[in-house]
């Protein structure tokens, strides 16, 4: 993998209404780099956010989808989510604060 350092590792923030209704157990979703894995991710969001201790991230790699322009076919680009679940003495993370 091509030194990507942590700050690269967490791309943005996944805000739908099911990872707003996980929020109440301490998991959040974020889109993060395709190369990283989870011990990448947990250092990531540990190091980004003051006060937060991860107790385990799940990952899922999702294809991009098909789209059509005229009679041509294409791709997305492919994109990796990450679930991240904080333990029960973790402060919450403040950029999910008030939405």
């Amino acid at each position: 993998m091509a030194n990507v350092q942590y700050y690269d590792v967490i791309l943005k923030p996944v805000i739908t209404e099911k990872s707003m209704n996980i929020m109440a157990d301490k998991k959040y979703t974020f889109l993060v780099h395709p190369e990283a894995n989870k011990a990448m991710i947990k250092e990531a969001v540990e190091k980004m956010f003051d006060g937060v201790k991860v107790a385990k991230v799940n990952t899922m790699n999702c294809e991009g989808k098909t789209k059509r322009r005229g009679m041509t076919f294409g791709k997305t680009a492919k994109t990796k989510k990450a679930i991240v679940q904080l333990t029960e003495d973790s402060k919450d993370i403040e950029i999910f604060a008030g939405l």
